[in-house]
């Protein structure tokens, strides 16, 4: 035990990058996590102990190997099922989703809201909350953080919602403030018996963050990701592994490229903005279709696109929001020159509609098309927003793991 220790001691400041290579699926072994980590293999031993009494991973002493393989097999590391969560929501136009999340993106209970969202914001968050609060004693789980996604550029550190445009919420809302205090009046308690640490994030951002983590992004360097959700586009950057948010949290707001100069006005106050001319309710107007209250826009538009694409109407709609996205993408690539774009929303659907006419749209209008290409793919989480919202939570305990636990 004191050897241990004496291990563990050493290999301390390692016990969060550990996390972090375990949470992302970059160590399935001892083996890899001790190369990775750049340490003995008696220190690495010692911190997966370490994070394996704090039920925030399992380690397998006893794997199988392939027959007619040669020596012991590594011991192989995953995530805990049962370990601590963190409660994670998003709020969009036509509602909310709760959900409870572990560690490794994997969403352990969700719980899907429609509503007409309210203007003050405290209603829905307390709404939100409250979800949370009825997962958590449903699934008996312990809360270790709480992450909000917002479709609205959300100034830092402040937490308030700058724009939140397909809302009725004022400009400048304090939403991080807000929520903290539903946290705080539903009594969800953290390991370290405080109530947990709240974030909140655009929701395009998080959903970046999520792709690169545990989705289509993994391994990018400079990862793009646009995105349609219910109504609006917005975009994100992820460099080097972290989101880059500008000096303020302001950066990538993608939507209000003007794609369409003489398209439609924009809640901005321009025309012609990807916000506007390249979102569901753009594409099923194009389409002839007037929008049912049934199914969330997105859901409608989705449908649509791969239900009826044959029909003459809907293809001529697709193809001009292709083009239109096309176009905004390409400006893109011209100024940040991406290694890979992830589309998500409507616009993964438009890019399996029709992927050769999205990416010679792109390659036309960029200086990538005159040199190579840059991979277009979609985004591979359905739930990435809400998985990323999960991610802001989670970092705490991914920095330093003790502190964060209360240990």
């Amino acid at each position: 035990m004191t050897q241990t220790r004496t291990r563990l001691e050493r290999g301390r400041a390692a016990l969060g990058p550990a996390l972090s290579l375990v949470h992302t699926g970059r160590a399935p072994t001892r083996a890899v996590l001790t190369a990775e980590l750049g340490v003995t293999r008696a220190t690495a031993g010692a911190v997966a102990s370490e994070l394996e009494a704090l039920r925030l991973i399992q380690v397998d002493t006893r794997p199988g190997g392939p027959v007619g393989a040669q020596g012991r097999p590594s011991h192989r590391l995953a995530i805990n099922p049962e370990g601590p969560v963190v409660l994670a929501a998003q709020i969009h136009t036509d509602g909310f989703r709760a959900a409870l999340v572990g560690l490794g993106g994997h969403i352990v209970a969700t719980a899907p809201v429609s509503m007409a969202v309210p203007a003050d914001p405290a209603h829905v968050l307390a709404d939100v909350v409250a979800a949370g609060a009825r997962l958590l004693s449903e699934h008996e789980r312990v809360c270790v953080g709480a992450g909000l996604a917002v479709p609205s550029a959300v100034a830092e550190p402040e937490g308030t919602a700058l724009n939140p445009l397909h809302l009725e919420w004022p400009a400048g809302a304090p939403v991080l403030d807000i929520f903290r205090e539903q946290v705080a009046r539903a009594g969800i308690i953290s390991l370290a018996g405080t109530a947990p640490l709240c974030f909140v994030g655009n929701d395009v951002n998080v959903a970046a963050l999520a792709e690169h983590r545990h989705g289509a992004g993994s391994g990018a360097e400079h990862l793009l990701v646009v995105a349609t959700g219910h109504r609006g586009v917005g975009g994100a950057l992820v460099l080097h592994g972290k989101l880059h948010t500008g000096s303020s949290g302001l950066a990538l707001e993608v939507g209000h490229l003007t794609v369409n100069p003489e398209g439609r006005a924009c809640h901005c106050g321009s025309r012609g903005c990807l916000d506007v001319e390249v979102d569901p309710l753009a594409f099923l107007e194009e389409a002839g279709r007037a929008p049912g209250p049934e199914l969330s826009l997105l859901e409608q538009s989705v449908t649509l696109l791969r239900e009826e694409y044959d029909d003459p109407a809907v293809r001529r709609a697709a193809h001009s929001l292709i083009d239109r996205l096309g176009l905004g993408l390409a400006g893109l690539v011209n100024v940040l020159n991406p290694d890979r774009i992830l589309l998500g929303g409507l616009h993964r659907s438009l890019l399996d509609a029709d992927p050769e006419r999205l990416r010679a749209v792109i390659a036309d209008r960029s200086l990538w098309g005159r040199s190579g290409s840059v991979p277009v793919l979609a985004c591979a989480l359905d739930h990435n927003s809400l998985v990323g919202a999960a991610e802001l939570a989670w970092q705490p305990v991914l920095d330093d793991p003790l502190t964060a636990l209360g240990v």
